[in-house]
């Protein structure tokens, strides 16, 4: 979704954006402190962000009856996961979140996304919760799916599940802020009009996918999902934060912003 803006391939008059490609718990923490204008940042840690920030209406990596994959080394179910050790990508991630509402009660071991594979098959965890290209990959580790917390979220909403959102500093003020959305939108609308190049962009990250698999993923998070959340996407964004409020995961009441 970045590729126009870091190929500097539309017009962005006197803007200059410079690309800096970090994991996503990275980039939420970053948030947290402020340090940048425009991110990339889990709709979970929007919770904490949202006096500083505001989300951009395009952007959005939504999970329309698929996301995050809970895996371990044996066939089971998410019931047999309570109280066990779970490997994630993240305690700010939305793939946390709803591994929390979904199993109230685990032991979470931080480890880094693309390591969470081989974490659970050296037995250091039992299970695993997969984001990005693991998601179609663990069966060449022998892992063996528990849940896809896109399908159970869906089961237990008929919404979508909002992963991942993009969201602008509140202090660059309102004139600046809907040019940055235009920017933004208009580089998604170039890659998905101009998909083979915005895919020879993004196979410079693709972590030993094939083209193939590569294209697949991408088609599952940068989608019409990404050009506008809708309304549908809006209240998928409202209803996990509310329900992570009450679960008491999120420990404070959280007011969503769109910029519209």
């Amino acid at each position: 979704m970045f590729y126009a803006l870091a190929e500097g391939l539309i017009d962005t008059g006197d803007l200059t954006y410079r690309h800096e490609l970090q994991d996503i718990e990275t980039l939420n923490r970053r948030a947290l402190r402020g340090e940048l204008e425009v991110t990339a940042v889990s709709i979970h840690a929007y919770a904490y962000l949202a006096d500083k920030y505001i989300l951009l209406p395009s952007g959005s990596s939504m999970g329309d009856r698929y996301g995050p994959r809970l895996v371990a080394r044996a066939p089971g179910s998410m019931k047999d996961a309570v109280g066990r050790k779970i490997a994630v990508p993240g305690l700010l991630t939305t793939a946390y979140l709803a591994l929390r509402l979904a199993v109230p009660n685990f032991e979470p071991v931080v480890v880094p996304f693309d390591e969470i594979e081989e974490t659970v098959v050296a037995g250091k965890a039992d299970y695993g919760l997969l984001i990005h290209e693991g998601q179609l990959t663990y069966g060449d580790s022998g892992l063996s799916l528990i849940a896809d917390l896109g399908e159970w979220w869906f089961g237990e909403t008929g919404l979508p599940l909002p992963l991942g959102g993009n969201v602008v500093r509140k202090d660059l003020g309102n004139d600046l802020i809907a040019r940055i959305s235009r920017h933004l939108r208009a580089s998604i609308d170039y890659a998905l009009d101009h998909r083979g190049g915005a895919l020879d962009h993004a196979m410079r990250y693709a972590r030993g996918l094939d083209r193939h698999q590569a294209d697949t993923f991408v088609g599952m998070y940068v989608n019409d999902w990404t050009r506008d959340y809708g309304e549908r996407g809006r209240t998928a964004v409202r209803a996990i934060l509310d329900r992570g409020v009450g679960a008491g995961i999120i420990t404070q009441p959280v007011t969503v912003e769109f910029v519209e």
